[in-house]
């Protein structure tokens, strides 16, 4: 079972990932989203790696598997959304008993959803959710993507935005995107959205670097029709009203 366990707070998953993390025999992740569901797991076997262990980790969850056992491979958000669903369906692919193993991907609450909803209503027309992380996909695709994005209007959703190994991306993407979008253009910005310790920040393409954004932050960047209203991100649908 690929179980997304949605932003971080237990109340936030759903029933469906809750029951499937209660059937598990041994659950497979990273270290930060264990400790965050620590009280759904006691007494059972825990198998734990590190920020860049997923192709460990995923082969381990599936040998674990393949003889036998009742696996929980968990990832945050939803497992599907850069998450290990993609990642555990490769590598039974390419397993001898790969086809004899039974899938279930567990959805969550995704950090795009998670922070529009703290926000407001930003994602009510059509957007794109872009990482800025290079670490498995080259700058110049991602700028590549930002460009046609921003050229296309989308409501922009911006996940990994900055990092101590990469400090510049941000602000290579926002100049990317100042391209096609009005320095007044609204933009939000989530800490730890959905987690204790959330914070929220409403402000616009010209100003927003100058907010604490790093790992754990979710950027959202609205469209040419997106406003703030009351302190809230809008972006409208076209209903008449």
């Amino acid at each position: 079972m690929v179980i997304g366990l949605g932003p971080g707070r237990e109340e936030e998953m759903t029933p469906r990932a809750r029951q499937a993390l209660a059937r598990a025999e041994v659950i497979v992740g990273y270290r930060t989203y264990i400790d965050l569901i620590a009280s759904l797991v006691a007494g059972r076997e825990v198998v734990v790696t590190g920020m860049t262990g997923e192709v460990a980790r995923c082969r381990e969850a599936v040998a674990r598997a393949a003889a036998g056992a009742r696996v929980a491979v968990i990832s945050s958000g939803d497992p599907g959304v850069y998450g290990m669903a993609g990642l555990i369906l490769e590598i039974l692919a390419g397993h001898p008993r790969g086809k004899e193993i039974a899938v279930s991907i567990i959805p969550g609450v995704t950090a795009a959803t998670a922070a529009a909803a703290t926000l407001g209503a930003p994602l009510m027309h059509d957007f794109a959710v872009i990482s800025l992380s290079d670490r498995l996909t080259p700058w110049e695709v991602i700028a590549r993507r930002l460009e046609f994005a921003a050229a296309a209007d989308f409501v922009l959703v911006l996940y990994n935005p900055r990092s101590h190994g990469r400090p510049d991306h941000l602000h290579r993407a926002r100049d990317i995107i100042l391209q096609y979008r009005q320095p007044s253009t609204p933009v939000g910005v989530v800490r730890n959205a959905g987690r204790e310790g959330e914070e929220a920040w409403v402000r616009d393409l010209a100003t927003f670097l100058e907010l604490p954004v790093d790992m754990v932050s979710t950027v959202i960047i609205g469209n040419s029709q997106t406003r703030v209203q009351d302190g809230r991100l809008v972006t409208p649908r076209g209903y008449r009203l």
